[in-house]
């Protein structure tokens, strides 16, 4: 089972560190909570969560996934969903900074910003 998981949890890296931008839509496709757990599982496998930190972080991920579903499927600007969304990102950190060990919560955050470059970097090309 454990074997599944982690293929999964490359595919689904795989996927979408390849193409971000198409990944993203797919993913606001997807229910809350599916998005949510895809979330989960991926943390507890590259942070290597325990089991009482993967069951409070699957809340946090529930948690902000569906507040984020109004902002990205409302009429607002671009700019406002992006103010939007960056607000409820600081206040899952906050959150996710109670949980996870100060290790944890710096590989976290590496990871962010790897994204976040991959996401960048896909743009210009």
């Amino acid at each position: 089972m454990e074997k599944k998981h982690v293929i999964m949890t490359a595919l689904f890296g795989l996927v979408f560190l390849s193409n971000p931008l198409f990944a993203q839509k797919v993913l606001m496709e997807k229910p809350a909570t599916e998005r949510a757990k895809m979330q989960t599982q991926r943390m507890a496998t590259t942070l290597k969560l325990d089991s009482a930190q993967t069951g409070k972080v699957e809340k946090i991920n529930l948690t902000y996934a569906q507040k984020l579903d109004p902002i990205m499927l409302g009429n607002g600007s671009r700019m406002f969903k992006l103010k939007a969304v960056r607000a409820l990102q600081s206040e899952k950190e906050a959150e996710l900074k109670q949980v996870l060990s100060q290790e944890q919560f710096n590989q976290f955050k590496q990871q962010q910003q790897e994204r976040k470059d991959e996401i960048r970097k896909n743009r210009r090309s």
